[in-house]
């Protein structure tokens, strides 16, 4: 724990103005460990991925599609300048990329949404022509066609309008205001289709989805009820983590302190002191202040979007490519 002088922070009836509030705790830049954990979370991936597929080749060529997919997201989210970029890998589900920004834009955001799914199901369907035009062509024993229609398979999977997939994101940012109370019942109602999903497919892991947005849902109801009390104390949340100032931050740390169960063992301040716990007060008080979401895209470009989508899921058809016996085997 780093304690501050105390001697020049002593408690007593002090005015506020007259507290030298010490800097804001700002996390030590470590991009390595960003990627440490991603190869560790793919190393798992693989590991876990082989006990089910018992097929090394399959195993690769699925971990291929899913890391392409990621790509598309993360080279998009890094042409828009998000920060604290890293590609993640979930075994058995998946991987996904996150990202930080103060202000996102709808424009941008459905080109980071599309910018996975989309490239996979172009590569998919050139694979397919390439096979189906040349007499056949196999990568690790695994035809051109199949490897193909697991792409254009797998990227549609991801456009299906339920959350958290890249279709439900596209439809909550976009299409709905995601802040609103549409916005909630959708995430609602997601969780509850993806328990259904999970009973019939038997596939039980699955329920790690709604339940973090279940949690996530629970967790905004509280963050509002704090979001109050801070500002009733005339800080100004509508501002950037860089822009906070030291003595809104520790009178937030705080309030948090006072307000939020995962915080009661920290001692309120003066004296002041950083506690092991003030790296995830720091992100706490991060995801309290405002994002501002840009309303950039016109009825015209949110046509254009939805016409790619719709695009997307009959482009199989428009080539017959039959998916069928793949979709099966999703349970659809």
């Amino acid at each position: 724990m780093e304690q501050f002088p105390a001697s020049s922070y002593e408690t007593g009836p002090v005015a506020q103005s007259d507290i030298a509030y010490p800097p804001k705790y700002q996390k030590q830049e470590q991009p390595g460990n960003i990627w440490m954990k991603s190869i560790m979370s793919l190393a798992l991936y693989l590991l876990l991925g082989y006990y089910i597929f018992h097929s090394f080749d399959m195993l690769l060529v699925i971990t291929g599609i899913v890391v392409l997919h990621e790509m598309g997201h993360f080279l998009a989210m890094k042409v828009f300048r998000y920060k604290d970029l890293g590609i993640f890998f979930i075994p058995l589900l998946g991987a996904y990329v996150s990202g930080t920004k103060r202000e996102v834009s709808e424009k941008q955001s459905a080109i980071i949404l599309l910018a996975g799914p989309l490239p996979g199901i172009i590569i998919g369907i050139a694979l397919y022509l390439i096979n189906e035009n040349s007499g056949g062509y196999y990568l690790m024993d695994i035809s051109l066609s199949r490897i193909g229609k697991l792409f254009v398979v797998l990227n549609l999977i991801n456009l299906i309008p339920l959350y958290p997939l890249d279709g439900g994101q596209l439809l909550n940012r976009v299409f709905l205001d995601e802040e609103s109370w549409m916005g909630k019942i959708f995430v609602f109602l997601s969780a509850a289709f993806m328990v259904w999903i999970a009973w019939k497919l038997n596939f039980y892991i699955l329920l790690i989805f709604p339940a973090m947005m279940l949690l996530r849902l629970r967790t905004d109801k509280k963050f509002d009820q704090v979001e109050k009390k801070i500002e009733t104390e005339g800080i100004n949340l509508d501002t950037s983590y860089e822009q906070l100032s030291d003595a809104d931050y520790w009178k937030t740390r705080n309030i948090l302190i006072n307000e939020h169960p995962a915080f009661r063992d920290i001692n309120p301040t003066p004296p002041f002191a950083y506690h092991p716990k003030e790296e995830k007060v720091m992100t706490t008080i991060q995801s309290l202040l405002h994002r501002h979401l840009i309303q950039d895209l016109s009825m015209v470009g949110k046509f254009f979007i939805l016409i790619i989508w719709i695009a997307s899921f009959a482009s199989p058809w428009l080539i017959d490519m039959d998916i069928l016996p793949f979709l099966s085997r999703f349970g659809f």
